[in-house]
């Protein structure tokens, strides 16, 4: 039986490479796009096992059925890789609950609103893996001055991988946090032109990782932070 995943954010950077990864691993994926945002035909049609939602993640109530619709299509979710967020340099002088609020939508609610479905839908089959973005400036906020609201929000996303541990490990649902440094993308390339992109983590290597803790030998990792900060 083939397993299944859930990404969100699948057009993006880091989402276009985990869903080819999880295609070539065989996996059915439902994976979730911004609403009208455009998205090439390319990336549409690459596979009859890739299903794509367009889907604001932040909606609560939107996000529950839309994992519902998952479990009662595919039969169970093996994993959920929630990859949504967004970034805000910044200074906290500058910082205003406006703002403030907009990072904790982008890079929180987008994971908490997926995650509390999926994880109530794994308790019930009995297991299942779910896997989150984090920063480095959210394990340690002194390499975050730079960009606080960004750093405060990630943050809580560690807080929210260890909640669910605690309740699903009993289960088998394992929660996980990818941390990285700066990704090697196009629009990072674009806003630091003179770093050394060699320094950068490659989507390919977070896709790789996260393909290993959803696999049958990651399943022996409990409560896992994974620090990809290549050179950077």
């Amino acid at each position: 039986m083939k397993k299944t995943a859930i990404i969100t954010g699948g057009a993006g950077n880091l989402g276009r490479a985990v869903v080819k990864k999880f295609l070539d691993l065989g996996y059915q994926i439902a994976a979730t796009l911004e609403p009208n945002a455009p998205v090439d035909e390319a990336f549409r049609k690459q596979s009859a096992a890739l299903d794509l939602h367009e889907l604001d993640v932040t909606n609560e109530s939107d996000a529950e059925r839309f994992v519902k619709t998952c479990a009662e299509k595919y039969g169970r979710i093996d994993a959920a890789i929630l990859l949504v967020g967004g970034f805000a340099l910044g200074t906290l002088a500058e910082m205003t609950q406006k703002s403030f609020e907009k990072m904790l939508r982008l890079n929180f609610y987008s994971a908490l609103a997926i995650a509390k479905p999926v994880f109530a839908a794994m308790k019930r089959q009995g297991g299942g893996r779910i896997v989150l973005i984090g920063a480095r400036p959210g394990i340690d906020l002194k390499n975050g001055t730079f960009a606080p609201e960004y750093g405060l929000s990630k943050s809580l996303l560690f807080r929210l991988s260890e909640l669910l541990n605690a309740e699903g490990n009993a289960s088998g649902v394992i929660a996980s946090v990818i941390a990285p440094s700066v990704i090697d993308t196009p629009a990072n390339r674009a806003s630091m032109p003179d770093a050394n992109f060699d320094d950068w983590v490659k989507p390919e290597a977070i896709a790789d990782a996260i393909a290993f803790l959803c696999s049958d030998a990651g399943g022996a990792l409990r409560e896992p932070v994974l620090k990809l900060y290549n050179k950077a």
